[in-house]
């Protein structure tokens, strides 16, 4: 079960009441960086960890973007997204999952002129 609110009114009464525990044993920032290794050793260097958001599903975990970026040119685009279990620090990702990440950041390394392809 994953809980996501798309949208909240503007205007009119809102009542949500939603109760969730779990003990937080790794932050926002320790997240991203087990992300941020992860992906350099297993996927490629030139990913990058972005800013984790907390989901609540069976297990509370931080969703981190992967992204693809240059050295001297900066971000490129989102690659994907992986999940860091709050309470254990592991990363839950299936091989279909890590390959789809990889095959969306050769996609944008296609796509994308850096300053040293432009001069070849």
């Amino acid at each position: 079960m994953e809980t996501s609110i798309e949208q909240i009114p503007a205007t009119g009464q809102l009542h949500l009441t939603i109760q969730v525990s779990a003990n937080v044993n790794y932050s926002a920032a320790a997240a991203r960086r087990i992300v941020g290794r992860f992906v350099a050793d297993e996927i490629g260097y030139l990913l990058r960890a972005g800013d984790p958001t907390l989901v609540v599903s069976d297990r509370i975990r931080w969703r981190v973007p992967v992204t693809l970026a240059y050295p001297g040119h900066g971000l490129v685009g989102a690659a994907g997204t992986l999940d860091v279990d709050v309470e254990t620090g592991q990363i839950s990702a299936t091989p279909e999952q890590l390959s789809d990440i990889a095959q969306h950041a050769t996609d944008l390394a296609a796509h994308t002129t850096t300053p040293a392809r432009s001069a070849a």
